[in-house]
């Protein structure tokens, strides 16, 4: 196309420079159409206000406050005596231009109420991303909280763990007489029970809508009103959760009512018609509770997500290193990945691909502890879209089809292994791998002969610095380690506190691949309560909330553990001790009523 205006669509004024530079097109390509009388103050107005600031943006620093006023005033006077605009006198600068900041009220001691500004400007619109270096979307919010009158919250979801870091700002915006009015859903379960009870004990108004239908609620948003006329609004992905606030990769967008106010007179326009709207009811806990489907003796459920599990990018990076390993002919791999990050998941999720590619995929997923292959049996459940995959072969359980086994080590380890066939398995997973060192992992693992073994474990480097890499010929197929979650913000960071505690740990024996003697470390922990009690005071220190902390602490032995619980519970800090010959039953009561351990 002629000329040096690119092809494309266009809604742009058309000015004498832009009319000089339509001269050079062919007459047939530019459309144009005349300005509506309805769009006149609004096209108008912004056409003026980018020419005033392009043009003050050219002045000099020093010159540019006498020169934006000089040009306002000459504005004025033309609206005012050729366009006889009433009212103008009003809208002219004083002499020395100033921007009024804030009015606060005035005390009985004579100061004035502290009203902090948002970190965002009041005038300003503008994409929050929560990309590192950036303001996380959870600190703008928390920081507009002080300066409104009223807020409304429209979220899905809702989690204590969002609310957590905005609790004490949004009490104090209440007790100073403020509204907050929250409207949610309980669409796939995520929202918490715990969360709206806090809503509500602080004096938030809260609706729920229980419609999970296609009409259901999906919006994220923030609005926040001031009566001076500076309101705003966050519109994004961002849910009240604590990744969606601080750590996930949110898009969010801070609305300015000053730049947009139509926005912000839509938003409040539909959330009020949502608040009347009978889908949405007020907050109940009976009410919730029975929508939810919660029974809390019945223990946790497995069932079927209707969302099929797909990897997240970076889990499907280490399915891939796996895959590109066993191509290569490496048929015995270690994924090493650390805690939390879904080694289940992608072990389930690498099964599945094995299952459409072997011939025939029988299964053996082998761990320490009846809890761990419950969980992993769920998991592959959920991946394999099968509510009954799977046989346990633990404690009185023991498999009929054998065909897809979870199995402890232990019921392996009492078995007559001559008895299995060494390939009856095609697949092997092995969890928490690092335990491998031990004589009942090894007579397994030496024992069998699947196609395809894969080992999981977050720390394969042992203390006692024994080997477990040469099953895998000393090679790790796919990696990621705590610190590299960590900084992909796949893992929340943690605060460590290194406190000296006095104690002279050279009188305690110590053997090389062994360690410190556990008869003489307990006896010098519990020698006397000086060294709990110091451990007690230091704990209450760093927790903000005794009545809420669940905690646990890890001991040298039983009798340390036992003898801690007692120290904490005559603090008045209740716990537990909890240790491999405690009771399935007293585990989950423990569990439930202790603040710490």
């Amino acid at each position: 196309m002629p000329g040096d205006l690119p092809e494309g669509l266009y809604e742009a004024l058309v000015t004498r420079g832009l009319a000089d530079r339509l001269e050079a097109l062919d007459p047939r390509s530019a459309e144009q159409r005349p300005v509506h009388r309805a769009e006149v103050a609004n096209r108008f107005a912004l056409h003026l206000s980018q020419v005033i600031e392009r043009s003050l943006g050219a002045i000099a620093d020093s010159d540019r406050v006498e020169a934006g006023l000089e040009i306002v005033e000459a504005v004025l006077d033309v609206l005012e005596t050729q366009a006889g605009v009433p009212g103008i006198a009003s809208d002219r600068l004083v002499a020395d231009p100033k921007v009024l900041t804030k009015i606060a009220e005035v005390l009985p001691d004579g100061s004035t109420r502290k009203i902090d500004p948002p970190l965002i400007s009041l005038l300003d619109t503008t994409l929050l991303t929560n990309a590192p270096h950036e303001p996380r979307v959870g600190h703008q919010v928390q920081a507009e909280i002080g300066s409104a009158c009223k807020i409304d919250v429209l979220m899905a979801f809702v989690r204590r763990t969002g609310i957590a870091p905005l609790k004490s700002a949004l009490k104090d915006h209440l007790e100073r007489g403020g509204t907050l009015r929250v409207l949610t859903t309980t669409y796939t379960g995520s929202t918490q029970k715990e969360a709206l009870d806090d809503l509500t004990a602080m004096g938030a108004e809260v609706r729920v809508s229980y419609d999970v239908s296609t009409t259901r609620l999906h919006a994220k948003a923030w609005l926040f009103h001031r009566p001076s006329g500076f309101s705003t609004a966050y519109i994004g992905s961002s849910n009240l959760t604590h990744s969606a606030q601080i750590t996930g990769l949110e898009w969010n967008v801070r609305v300015s009512g000053a730049r947009n106010p139509d926005v912000i007179d839509k938003m409040q326009a539909v959330f009020d018609s949502y608040w009347e709207n009978p889908d949405f009811v007020p907050y109940d806990p009976d009410t919730f509770e029975a929508h939810m489907g919660r029974d809390a003796s019945s223990g946790p459920a497995i069932f079927l997500s209707p969302v099929h599990v797909t990897p997240l990018p970076f889990q499907e990076r280490l399915l891939e290193q796996i895959a590109l390993a066993r191509e290569a002919g490496h048929h015995r791999n270690l994924m090493v990945s650390a805690t939390g990050t879904g080694k289940t998941v992608m072990a389930a999720l690498d099964y599945q691909r094995l299952a459409t590619e072997l011939p025939r995929a029988r299964l053996l997923f082998v761990a320490h502890r009846k809890e761990i292959l419950d969980q992993s049996q769920a998991t592959f459940r959920h991946v394999m879209r099968d509510p009954s995959f799977g046989e346990q072969w633990v404690g009185g359980s023991r498999p009929k089809k054998f065909d897809h086994v979870f199995a402890s080590v232990q019921s392996l380890s009492v078995a007559d292994l001559a008895d299995l066939d060494p390939t009856h398995f095609d697949v092997v997973i092995v969890d928490e791998f690092h335990h491998a060192a031990a004589r009942s992992y090894q007579e397994l693992l030496e024992h069998l002969s699947p196609i395809e073994l894969l080992g999981l474990t977050a720390t394969p480097e042992r203390t006692d610095g024994l080997s477990i890499t040469h099953w895998f010929d000393d090679r790790i197929a796919a990696e990621l380690r705590l610190w590299d979650a960590i900084d992909q913000h796949l893992l929340t960071p943690f605060a460590y506190f290194g406190i000296n505690d006095g104690l002279d740990l050279s009188v305690v024996p110590w053997k090389r691949g062994r360690g410190y003697d556990i008869e003489g470390l307990t006896n010098l922990y519990t020698a006397d309560d000086v060294w709990a009690q110091h451990v007690v005071q230091e704990f209450v220190r760093r927790v903000d909330d005794l009545a809420t902390v669940k905690a646990l602490g890890f001991c040298v032995s039983v009798a340390h553990a036992l003898y801690m619980a007692r120290v904490f519970n005559e603090a008045g800090i209740g716990a537990v001790a909890v240790s491999a010959s405690t009771p399935d039953s007293w585990r989950r009561i423990s569990s439930s009523r202790s603040g710490g351990g």
